[in-house]
């Protein structure tokens, strides 16, 4: 269970006290390939009830209303947590008390002193209970998620969605529904209410497919308001014209997505939606509400977005400050001003060979200053003209420039002073007020935003099935499966043709053992079966011609696969799923084994294999078991005993009548599951097709009979080898025919050996 919520969260960082058990502290210390997170202990007194329920009913929560009582603010919290779950409590409070030592939470204590930092949206108890669980090894195995790492050498650049279940059926075009939609792919749900109302608005949208282009080109619009009001609310933060637009333009977009849901259904849908229970034209008029009106209309009416950046930086609406806007004519004028002045100080400067070159500029931290080009003033110049005063020169020995204080840029400096920052100071304090007034709408926003998200999430899910030909699941509280023509979401894109295949699980037959070909298409079977379930409790349409699937609490699976990264062999794996399987699953639970057994002695496999078939057997109401395997011994009646929880199955092949390696290019793979076993795995068929040499493949046939029949295995014969054996023949019979008293040992041998090499 840890293991699972640490996959789900995905923390950095995990907080615990100091007086954690030393068994649960290793479980939440223990690494895995898919988790890097640290543990930090704090002390226990910060999880006591008293402090953690002072801190929770001082929390500043985004919505709450200003000077509410402690009563007050208990039942608001109550709308958001349960305040009578002690150990809730405690964690909550001892949450509080860790933000607020690291700086990033808002207390109403530091509201009312000035040191607001963030204000928490909202507090949202996520029980698991609610969800179908489904951990890392499945998701991994199942081909869910799919993170493409940056092709770059340093691994420098953002990682994108790979081939995968979840990059088929995103197609969002917002981040906050994007968000969402991995929030649904990580956190299946339970609730067969919500299910079947995304279910009907799927529906909906499948049949007003010009509706659905309508909403997305809308959507495409829409930003993440909420956060950029946060970013504006960061002190060291300065809103842009760009970010202001996004939001105007934001805002326009849902207004528009709720007059498109006032729009009426045509009569020619009317019939084809009949009995379909839709909750999102309700859930579209009080999240999309007039206050976002009021809030475009506060907006636009002090920001001039149709005014360029480069116009002197500032974009508030001419007419909305008279100050603001007089800087704003100085500003606009000045360089023609300081030109005039240029030419007046200038004309003061006595004549020489030539008159000199120069301007009035303007340097921040210094004030205006005349500036001469090319030549410094003489000294006798800056004598007759007291008010004169050399500042600093710059530039190379190519051009050079000199600066100068005179009476006229004193008296800029005394009328005018930095009136550019002027105006941004005066700027940014008309936005930090229109965002504080924007702020008493957050929640209003927050809703409209959120309700974008899932919409974008549901018409994601809704073009998908348009696009893939997915029908629409039906759910029940039975723990069934029943699918026809069930396809694999990910196999069918890759090949020309895919096979269907069929799924029942009614009143017998939980425990399914596929035995059959490799490269028949077993594992794809097991794994279509385990998305369509997984889709339906996302509450997407699935890949089959029509599918009932009661609802599952939990999907296991044993696929032999292994991360890169991992310190455990793949047989390790696969011993600790089936463990999991073993203790934790229930009638709603849907495992799967594929070959598990094949990464130890054939033996031991066959018995560890068997024994967890048995264990299920014996359950009076078994888990959903879909087995794949080569260990054709488990058929026999030594290994499982009969029963009606146990049904076999194969992959359908036309083959001849007697296969050997000669006839392997007759061999067809119907991908067709059929009731049945299979004792052949067709393996040299396999590798002949994945290009293995054909002397392999011709000794593979030989030991294959030979071991078969139990004759007498002969050497491979070898033309090398048999000049070698031939010359070591004929020296051992010289060796033979050697008379060691009569002859010369020493020649004998020396003639002997070289000839041999």
């Amino acid at each position: 269970m840890i293991d699972l919520v640490k996959y789900q969260a995905k923390p950095s960082v995990i907080y615990t006290s100091t007086k954690t058990e030393e068994s649960f502290l290793s479980a939440l210390q223990k690494r895995d390939e898919t988790v890097a997170h640290e543990v930090k202990l704090v002390k226990s007194s910060i999880f006591s009830y008293e402090q953690a329920w002072h801190r929770l009913i001082q929390l500043r929560v985004s919505g709450m209303d200003e000077g509410l009582s402690i009563k007050e603010r208990v039942f608001f919290l109550n709308s958001m947590m349960n305040t009578g779950n002690e150990m809730l409590v405690r964690t909550t409070g001892g949450l509080l008390a860790i933000l607020e030592n690291e700086m990033l939470v808002d207390t109403v204590g530091q509201v009312e002193s000035g040191n607001a930092l963030i204000t928490i949206d909202c507090v949202t108890e996520i029980s698991l209970r609610n969800f179908l669980k489904v951990d890392a090894t499945a998701h991994e195995a199942l081909q869910i998620f799919q993170v493409d790492k940056h092709p770059s050498y340093m691994g420098i650049g953002r990682a994108k969605e790979g081939f995968s279940v979840f990059g088929m059926l995103n197609k969002c075009v917002t981040a906050m529904g994007r968000r969402l939609m991995r929030t649904w792919f990580l956190r299946p749900i339970l609730d067969l209410d919500l299910l079947n109302d995304r279910l009907n608005t799927i529906s909906f949208f499948h049949y007003c497919e010009e509706l659905m282009v309508a909403f997305r080109e809308t959507l495409k619009s829409v930003r993440d308001i909420p956060h950029i009001l946060k970013k504006f609310n960061s002190p060291s933060s300065i809103s842009t014209i760009d970010e202001w637009s996004t939001i105007l333009k934001s805002i326009a977009s849902l207004l528009h997505i709720g007059r498109l849901f006032e729009v009426e259904v045509p009569g020619r849908l009317q019939q084809q939606l009949e009995g379909l229970t839709l909750h999102i034209f309700e859930k579209a008029c009080t999240s999309i509400t007039t206050e976002l009106v009021f809030v475009y209309e506060l907006v636009s009416g002090v920001i001039d977005v149709s005014r360029s950046k480069k116009e002197c930086g500032t974009f508030i609406k001419q007419g909305f400050c008279d100050e603001l806007d007089e800087l704003q004519t100085i500003y606009e004028e000045l360089p023609q001003f300081l030109e005039q002045v240029s030419s007046l100080e200038l004309t003061r400067l006595p004549m020489n060979d030539r008159k000199p070159s120069g301007c009035i500029v303007y340097v921040q931290q210094i004030g205006y200053l005349m500036c001469i080009y090319e030549e410094k003033l003489d000294e006798t110049i800056i004598e007759s003209l007291p008010d004169i005063e050399f500042a600093f020169a710059d530039g190379d020995d190519v051009e050079r420039r000199f600066f100068y204080r005179t009476s006229k840029t004193r008296e800029l400096d005394l009328l005018l002073g930095d009136l550019y920052h002027k105006i941004l100071d005066m700027e940014r304090a008309i936005t930090r007020d229109l965002v504080s007034q924007i702020h008493h709408y957050a929640g209003h926003l927050q809703r409209a935003v959120n309700f974008t998200a899932e919409l974008d999430c549901i018409l994601s899910l809704a073009l998908a099935a348009k696009q893939y030909n997915y029908v629409r699941p039906l759910l029940t509280e039975e723990s069934i499966i029943n699918i026809r023509n069930g396809r694999h979401v990910l196999q069918e894109m890759t090949v020309d043709t895919f096979v269907p295949n069929d799924t029942q699980i009614i009143s017998d037959g939980w425990i399914n053992i596929i035995t059959g070909p490799n490269y028949s298409g077993k594992s794809i079977y097991i794994k279509q079966v385990a998305l369509i379930v997984f889709l339906s409790h996302i509450g997407s349409f699935v890949p089959a011609d029509a599918a009932t699937v009661g609802l599952t609490d939990r999907i296991f699976c044993a696929m032999g696969s292994k991360p890169l990264a991992s310190e455990r062999s793949t047989f390790m794996i696969d011993l600790h799923q089936v463990g999991m399987m073993l203790r934790h699953s229930s009638s709603r639970s849907l495992c799967l084994l594929d070959e598990f057994g094949k990464g130890t002695l054939t033996e031991d496999g066959i018995g560890l294999l068997a024994g967890t078939v048995e264990h299920f057997a014996q359950f009076e109401h078994p888990p959903k078991v879909f087995i794949c395997t080569h260990l054709t011994e488990l058929l026999s009646e030594k290994c499982l005993p009969k029963s009606e929880n146990i049904k076999f199955y194969t992959m359908n092949v036309l083959r001849p009548d007697k296969y050997c390696i000669n006839e392997a290019e007759d061999i067809i793979f119907l991908y067709r599951l059929v009731p049945g076993h299979a004792f052949l795995s067709y393996g040299l068929h396999c590798a002949q097709l994945a290009g293995v040499p054909e002397e392999v493949l011709e000794r593979a046939n030989l030991i294959l009979n030979a071991t078969g029949s139990g004759k007498r295995l002969g050497r491979l014969y070898n033309e090398k080898l048999s000049i070698k054996d031939q010359q070591y023949k004929d020296m051992a019979d010289r060796l033979l025919d050697f008379d060691i008293n009569m002859g010369d040992t020493d020649h004998f041998l020396c003639d002997v050996f070289s000839s041999t090499t």
